[in-house]
């Protein structure tokens, strides 16, 4: 039998259940549900929260940053290279744009939506703009030129009133 053991300190904004999940995944601890594969041979299934534990923690890597309009990661990041940058480092193609992103995203509920998840705002008329939910309606983004990567939240006026949908490539 093998004991696991965790020491760890989780940031407020990280829903614990999550990082406990990935925590104990990682240590070879957690339960994989067996699921079909290639000519019947069965193995562990991804798991899903791991994946959107590891996008957040991706992005997070971006905090500070300036922004820098079409950048992917060296010097800054605009909306959408901090978006493409996250998914990339955990081996998920998607596309630069936000356009693109919005169309190619699996639309979801914006209230129901969940770590690693997209926000994409109307600002000035078109959707413009996209960030990554975090949790506790906190969400990472390169906000405009002269700012830097960082937090923000749904429960801002400005930011709730310019939601415009939610989406992912989980």
């Amino acid at each position: 039998m093998i004991a696991c053991s965790l020491h760890w300190s989780v940031p407020r904004w990280i829903g614990r259940g999550v990082l406990l999940l990935a925590a104990l995944e990682l240590a070879g601890c957690a339960p994989h549900p067996a699921r079909p594969g290639p000519e019947g041979v069965s193995g562990p299934a991804p798991s899903l929260e791991l994946a959107r534990a590891r996008v957040v923690e991706a992005a997070r890597t971006g905090m500070g940053a300036p922004y820098k309009w079409g950048g992917d990661g060296g010097p800054g990041f605009d909306c959408s290279g901090l978006i493409q940058y996250a998914y990339a480092k955990v081996g998920i193609s998607v596309p630069r744009t936000v356009d693109r992103l919005r169309e190619a995203a699996s639309l979801v509920r914006t209230d129901r939506v969940r770590p690693g998840d997209l926000l994409f705002f109307r600002i000035g008329g078109d959707v413009s703009h996209v960030g990554m939910y975090v949790g506790r309606d906190r969400f990472i983004h390169a906000p405009s030129r002269g700012r830097r990567v960082t937090f923000a939240s749904l429960e801002n006026p400005y930011w709730e009133r310019h939601l415009a949908a939610a989406g992912n490539f989980f």
